[in-house]
């Protein structure tokens, strides 16, 4: 599941719980923005669990057998009954800690390898673990509940399961992911000031890493030439074009952006078999 997440555009509310938390305290959205992702994405990922749970499993009888029947209703005993609520909490946050970590290290991966084991190894410890993920619940607990568990109902399953895993997960994920990489990275001196606006901004781009200003080529009229000219100056010493803090060029909202991984599939993959020139660099490749 996280691998597909990773590697698609859809939504998963956990790691929307990590990026959206990011964005509010970067101060790229606003607390309204925030609290509609989070709800879309929360009853969006419920839909479509709740559909593959009823119409796939449950109507298509994937655990009519009797051995499988006895198993769904043993695991969602042991995910809601068993536990007590703070133990629920406590598990949600773990486990929405290491899948958020899974998605932070596979973006900072460049090749497909590296970020396939960057996914495995935190999300197979969250599973051989047993800890709880909402999203994973929505599924587990539902078809209990579909196959006629004695003591599990819906209002027990928002109450026990839902509640504190979705609490937990948010603590997990926004904070513990989210809040700390964004202290970490994108706070205190020598980060770049990143401009930025909602109605012309094309593409996200990270401050540092692969995708940093200092990894990048200039962009033909991202600013003006004043903005370029103190770029490269800190502490009033102008830098020379070698140097690691030497930066061509800062982006601008008013122009589109191009990511270095970006920039290297454009000029690399594309542009240089059709021989065309490069969209971003405006010369051939």
């Amino acid at each position: 599941m996280v691998g597909l997440r990773c590697s698609s555009p859809h939504k998963m509310l956990s790691d929307v719980l990590q990026f959206m938390s990011t964005a509010f305290l970067h101060r790229r959205v606003t607390f309204f923005h925030l609290m509609v992702n989070w709800v879309v994405s929360f009853f969006g990922n419920l839909a479509g669990m709740l559909f593959f749970m009823a119409i796939i499993t449950g109507y298509g009888g994937i655990f009519d057998i009797a051995a499988y029947h006895t198993e769904v209703i043993n695991f969602a005993t042991q995910k809601c009954l068993t536990p007590t609520w703070v133990q629920i909490f406590l598990r949600a946050i773990g486990a929405n800690w290491l899948v958020c970590f899974a998605v932070f290290i596979s973006i900072s991966s460049r090749e497909i390898s590296s970020k396939i084991l960057a996914i495995w190894w935190p999300t197979f410890t969250f599973v051989a673990l047993g800890l709880d993920h909402v999203i994973a619940n929505m599924y587990f607990i539902p078809v209990a509940i579909f196959y006629g568990h004695p003591d599990i109902g819906v209002g027990l399953y928002i109450w026990k399961s839902m509640i504190p895993t979705v609490l937990g997960n948010t603590v997990g994920g926004g904070l513990f992911v989210g809040a700390i990489y964004w202290y970490l990275y994108l706070t205190g001196p020598g980060v770049e000031d990143i401009k930025f606006d909602l109605s012309g901004l094309d593409t996200a781009m990270e401050a540092g890493g692969p995708m940093g200003p200092s990894r990048r080529k200039s962009v033909p009229n991202s600013q003006s030439s004043q903005e370029e000219k103190d770029a490269k100056v800190i502490d009033g010493k102008e830098l020379e074009a070698g140097h690691p803090n030497h930066v061509a060029s800062l982006p601008s909202s008013g122009q589109q952006m191009a990511s270095g991984i970006g920039r290297e599939l454009s000029a690399e993959m594309y542009t240089h078999r059709k021989g065309e020139p490069s969209p971003i660099e405006g010369q051939a490749v």
